[in-house]
């Protein structure tokens, strides 16, 4: 039971749901507020110990428009204790095959990948629509799975904004080397590159995109990320000829120096999935501009002194 808003009675009331009816109906005045409403709660509850051929859910997932049936297939199982006519059936299908069957399994394993990325939805299904105009132009057939799958995520996750290392998704990726997922990339915007009759875009990268993850990854404290973010902004205004990460890194590793909780190097290097010796040459050439680019609210210019030399 719970209250509802009834016309009749001016106020609300509690109300009883007929679900043999579908009807919710006013407990005091027995008016029909509703009828023929649709349960959306689970038919069944299936639980770990009842998996396997006796699932008694009678429905598939929901559409999918990105495959050919909208993955509203049906697919018959087999019964142990079942006719001899469901047997047959079921393998018949098995015979006729599924002509998504590769790209479902694709769809899989970049679900997988984004959990384990902890990507949001959009960035899943962007993944899923590069790879299904891949799987469109017959190109997908003979190339490594994951190597092809770890791009389209890597391509996403630039298309949504939201920038991740070509390391960070070789790091949960086992079948497929820093290298072949690069020249899936590569092979990737080629491809769509001929579809469309134009380069793909693929998002600018700044240095800013990383800030919070990797401020996140270290532990750092709300000033600490508000001093590394105004620090990145204000080198903008410089030319510092490195990589968006590899900036990153090092201004993340210059405000930490001026920080109670000094990180050590190699664990900025740990959270930022950059080398040590490249945040050094970054942090280098960023050294001389320290006091234009540090906001004075963290740092005096007596506490820059603090700062190491980049040739220590």
């Amino acid at each position: 039971m719970s209250d509802t808003y009834c016309s009749d009675c001016k106020r609300n009331t509690e109300v009883v749901f007929d679900h043999s009816a579908g009807d919710t109906v006013c407990s005091e005045c027995g008016l029909v507020l509703e009828s023929r409403s649709i349960d959306e709660t689970s038919e069944w509850r299936t639980f770990a110990d009842e998996s396997g051929d006796h699932d008694p859910n009678r429905v598939g997932g929901p559409v999918n428009p990105l495959l050919a049936d909208g993955a509203l297939t049906t697919v018959i199982s087999r019964v142990a204790n079942g006719s001899n006519g469901d047997s047959s059936l079921a393998r018949l299908q098995n015979r006729g095959g599924d002509p998504d069957r590769a790209i479902v399994l694709a769809f899989k394993t970049i679900a997988n990948m984004a959990d384990r990325l902890s990507l949001v939805t959009t960035i899943k299904d962007r993944a899923n629509e590069i790879y299904k105009r891949l799987d469109d132009q017959k190109c997908t057939r003979g190339r490594n799975l994951e190597a092809l799958v770890a791009a389209c995520i890597y391509i996403a996750c630039r298309q949504e904004g939201k920038p991740r290392t070509v390391k960070e998704i070789c790091s949960i990726v086992t079948g497929a080397t820093k290298k072949e997922i690069g020249r899936a990339k590569e092979f990737i915007v080629k491809q769509l590159k001929v579809e469309m009759g134009e380069s793909m875009e693929m998002g600018t990268i700044h240095a800013g995109d990383y800030l919070r993850r990797f401020c996140s990854n270290l532990g750092m404290t709300h000033d600490e990320v508000k001093a590394v973010q105004e620090t990145v902004q204000k080198a903008g205004d410089f030319d510092i000829r490195r990589s968006p990460i590899s900036i990153a890194a090092a201004i993340i590793f210059m405000i930490t120096q001026l920080s109670e909780s000094k990180k050590p190097l190699r664990d900025i290097s740990a959270a930022t999935t950059v080398a040590e010796g490249t945040i050094k040459n970054a942090y280098r050439d960023l050294y001389p501009h320290a006091a234009k680019i540090i906001p004075e609210w963290y740092a005096k210019e007596r506490d820059l002194k603090n700062l190491s030399s980049p040739k220590a």
